[in-house]
């Protein structure tokens, strides 16, 4: 019965549609708190930002006091929200009604002092920063300001001290994405065009995204990719395989990028680190097989392949393996010689079996002389004539096979260049990628210090 007879004592002749002062020169002052309780979701395309927060406001109605002695000691009630006057605090940054629970009660106390306490499901516009993505750190502000009433009106202040606000975490869940640094508060006046003030308090919102997720699921697969792609170095320049094995490696990545394209986040503003990162490595995947290429190219023998400019022997084969330390490739000079010992061996063979009358014995050769002489001069002619004969086709054998040795010694010099340049750019790829991963791991770290 007590709390019946106050509230009908209360609402009788209570007029919410005004300002609940007896002098319209007295400033409400609305005391305002703001707890994070869950960040729902980060729509980095449309720049949303979706949070669950408890928010408290506070403030002093003058018509809404009683005596303690006269209700029992009773010192608080609670009051339907639609039957009294309630400030029009309102967010700047809403762009949508979230699905927020309705809290039909106030807290009134004997001094005039109510409380309204609700929990609101927050969608607000905030600038994203995806540029450090997913090291990324994001600060959204949430402006809460009367809508209507000026400062002279509705004067709006902290409930609680900026330090207890910025380092609540009691109530906030942290499960999910997101984790919660701070909170920051501070307030402004505001005023369009040089009219009338209005009171604002800002709660700035700094979180900071999980990052090993995707450190796992793209990072992860891509440094694996690029390793294996240094790695491919290391087979054979000569042999096919290793074209068909960095094809294999550039299309395997092509297809990463079309799985992993959902993920990363995209704006109409700008591009994250992380894409430029993969393009990077897209790029170096085909400076990798362009170079792969040029060298099979050059150390692949060929018949019509000229000799290697004097030019290109000083500077890769004299000055680049001091320079690289690069050993010298002796089998080549060592394979020439034993190549022209075999052809001169076989053009002694055959010109000691052209000549079947010889003998190692002067007196042999005068006995039996005289013997043949007739038999000899009978078949001289025919014997000079198959003797010339013969002497061509070695002539003819003797320079097939020289210039087979000339192609073979092109061919050898032609490896020694493909080898010395092969080490000499996969060096410089080596550092290209080392200097690249520098690179972006200090912006990465600087980024996320600041």
């Amino acid at each position: 019965p007590t709390l019946r007879r106050l509230s009908r004592y209360l609402l009788a002749n209570y007029q919410k549609g005004s300002r609940p002062v007896r002098d319209w020169r007295t400033t409400t002052n609305v005391a305002i708190d703001l707890m994070v309780y869950a960040i729902l979701s980060v729509d980095e395309k449309n720049q949303v930002l979706t949070t669950y927060i408890w928010y408290r406001q506070h403030w002093t109605d003058e018509f809404l006091k009683w005596d303690p002695a006269h209700f029992d000691n009773l010192t608080q009630i609670s009051l339907p929200v639609e039957s009294i006057w309630v400030p029009d605090i309102l967010i700047n940054e809403f762009v949508d009604v979230g699905k927020s629970p309705h809290v039909p009660y106030v807290y009134v106390s004997h001094h005039g002092e109510v409380q309204n306490l609700k929990p609101i499901q927050v969608m607000t516009a905030c600038s994203l920063d995806i540029y450090s993505f997913p090291f990324d750190v994001q600060n959204c502000s949430l402006t809460f300001t009367s809508w209507l009433h000026h400062i002279r009106d509705i004067n709006l202040s902290l409930w609680r001290q900026p330090e207890l606000v910025k380092f609540d975490r009691s109530v906030f869940m942290n499960q999910g994405e997101w984790e919660l640094l701070y909170v920051l508060s501070r307030f402004q006046e505001f005023s369009v065009k040089s009219s009338d003030s209005y009171a604002e308090m800002k709660f700035y919102v700094v979180i900071r995204r999980r990052p090993l997720f995707y450190t796992v699921s793209l990072l992860l697969p891509s440094i694996f990719l690029m390793v294996m792609d240094i790695v491919g170095f290391y087979l054979p320049p000569h042999s096919g395989e290793r074209v068909s094995f960095k094809i294999t490696l550039l299309l395997g990545y092509s297809v990463f990028l079309i799985i992993v394209s959902d993920t990363l986040p995209a704006t109409a503003v700008g591009t994250p680190l992380i894409g430029i990162y993969f393009v990077v490595c897209m790029a170096l995947l085909v400076i990798s097989l362009t170079e792969t290429i040029l060298i099979v190219c050059l150390v692949h023998k060929q018949d019509l392949q000229p000799h290697v400019p004097e030019w290109v022997k000083h500077l890769l084969l004299e000055r680049a393996t001091i320079l690289l330390c690069v050993r010298d490739r002796k089998k080549f000079s060592q394979s020439r010689t034993q190549s022209l010992d075999i052809s001169r061996q076989v053009e002694n063979d055959s010109t000691a079996k052209l000549t079947p009358y010889s003998c190692e014995d002067p007196r042999e050769c005068g006995a039996v002389g005289g013997t043949r002489s007739t038999l000899a001069f009978a078949g001289r002619t025919e014997g000079l004539a198959a003797l010339q004969e013969v002497l061509r086709e070695t002539t003819a054998i003797r320079q097939l096979l020289e210039k087979r040795e000339e192609f073979r010694d092109v061919a050898r010099e032609w490896l020694q260049v493909g080898y010395v340049l092969d080490v000499l750019l996969f060096r410089v790829y080596l550092a290209a990628v080392l200097a690249y991963s520098i690179t972006l791991g200090t912006l990465w770290s600087v980024w996320r210090d600041a």
